[in-house]
């Protein structure tokens, strides 16, 4: 008689949501939320300007460029960069935390930062959020209107560099206009059939 091996827990994941400039990532994060699954959402740390609306540690928390450079010398980030003049760190601790409590994580991240991840975590699943379409991307970016006009063409043309890494991730998940809730629930699958593995990915930060 065969043994039938017992249902243990499933091993907790990383899962890193990336895509360029004005694919809606922050908006897709949020409708993550709505989910109510057993997952947490580090809030990456950022020297830059908080947007209307915008609240401290809820969207990132907001640093003073001294500050933050005083957590990159005691090691307090997984990954830092700086992007368009403004750094952004991912916390170590709230990653390496809540994956020891049993927690999956879902971090949401630039495209530079999620290759960067990938090195440390190779185990970590990586999710590339796209737009239906390259115009649609332009249009998000332009609508946005959060930067001048020379900021907005250079992030125009670090997206175009960042669509060309698509093939460094696992999945790829086409973020509509208008379209949240699919973009939601297709990332959704994407970690339940991920926890199904029966060889687990492990992800040990180092």
């Amino acid at each position: 008689m065969t043994d039938i091996p017992e249902a243990n827990p499933a091993v907790p994941i990383l899962v890193v949501i990336s895509g360029p400039s004005g694919v809606g990532k922050d908006t897709v994060i949020h409708e993550l939320r709505k989910l109510d699954r057993p997952w947490h959402f580090p809030v990456t740390a950022t020297t830059r300007l908080p947007r209307p609306g915008e609240q401290d540690g809820k969207e990132y928390h907001f640093l003073a460029r001294d500050e933050f450079e005083k957590k990159i010398q005691r090691s307090e980030f997984l990954e830092y960069a700086e992007v368009y003049g403004n750094f952004y760190g991912v916390p170590r601790s709230e990653i390496r935390d809540n994956l020891k409590t049993g927690k999956d994580v879902v971090l949401k991240i630039d495209v530079q930062g999620a290759a960067t991840i990938k090195k440390l975590v190779p185990e970590s699943v990586l999710i590339f959020l796209i737009a239906e379409s390259k115009s649609a991307l332009i249009s998000r970016l332009a609508n946005r209107q959060t930067e001048e006009l020379d900021d907005l063409e250079r992030r125009i043309s670090t997206a175009e560099t960042e669509l060309s890494r698509i093939a460094e991730f696992d999945y790829r998940v086409i973020n509509r206009e208008g379209d949240i809730h699919d973009a939601a629930n297709t990332i959704d699958s994407i970690i339940c059939a991920e926890k199904a593995r029966l060889i687990p990915r492990m992800a040990e930060l180092i």
